[in-house]
């Protein structure tokens, strides 16, 4: 199975966020093995900056204790590792920085071709959090105020128009509040292919809130980097949704 099919098989999903610089190689096959024991669905594994060389030991330990899916979720060009599965081709349409929306692409675009990795056309959505947030100081752009539904429907549209295959809405890593669930579910309802929800997601209640409202996958990281315990809560409560 592709993973552009795994994304639209029926039902909810759930990934697991994971910044390869935080973790050491023994929590990350912790988080593997508990991870494959909750049925998490994807590995998300890339950040807004990488100091440390780690990404594709990050990969190969995930990939040596489980069999899910590990997807790079690229903060920069050079976050690139044929040890994945597959790579989220990040445009990122909510703003308007040149860079983010094709400069960087066209750097990326001869090593991915030749990294045999999968690649997922993926709208980038930046939502406003309630605060400024890592990837809006990396990416000079304005996250999208979060109370204007009609332009992160028509921002959704539009990337979907232009040929994404999934549509990312993120509040930002450390982000005060998640992505609102009105805003979920007009977006939702006005595109015909996946919604990725992320950021802010503290609790399995809210992760099922944003499932029900209409993303069809779930992504957290920074309350499992501090609670891994919880990955199980999580995984059950978006997969329950349906």
């Amino acid at each position: 199975m592709s993973l552009n099919d795994h994304f639209n098989r029926p039902g909810k999903q759930f990934a697991v966020l994971i910044d390869p610089d935080k973790p050491t190689d023994s929590e990350i096959i912790n988080i593997a093995t508990r991870a494959a024991k909750s049925g998490v669905d994807f590995f998300f594994v890339g950040g807004s900056l990488l100091t440390n060389n780690n990404l594709d030991s990050c990969i190969k330990l995930l990939k040596a204790h489980s069999d899910i899916p590990v997807i790079l979720f690229p903060g920069n060009t050079y976050q690139l590792s044929n040890k994945a599965d597959g790579f989220l081709f990040l445009s990122l349409i909510s703003g308007r920085n040149a860079e983010m929306l094709i400069g960087r692409h066209v750097i990326a675009a001869p090593y991915l071709r030749l990294s045999g990795l999968e690649v997922l056309s993926t709208g980038y959505m930046l939502i406003d959090s309630g605060r400024p947030t890592t990837v809006s100081y990396m990416s000079s752009s304005i996250p999208i105020p979060n109370d204007k539904n009609d332009i992160a429907v028509c921002t959704a549209i539009a990337g979907e128009m232009l040929g994404m295959k999934l549509i990312f809405m993120d509040a930002g890593s450390g982000a005060l509040n998640p992505v609102p669930l009105t805003m979920i579910s007009e977006v939702s309802g006005s595109i015909n292919v996946p919604l990725i929800a992320g950021g802010g997601i503290r609790n399995p209640l809210m992760a099922a809130e944003c499932a029900r409202a209409g993303a069809k996958v779930i992504v957290v990281g920074n309350t499992l980097e501090s609670n891994s315990g919880l990955m199980e809560e999580f995984t059950a409560a978006v997969h329950e949704v349906g």
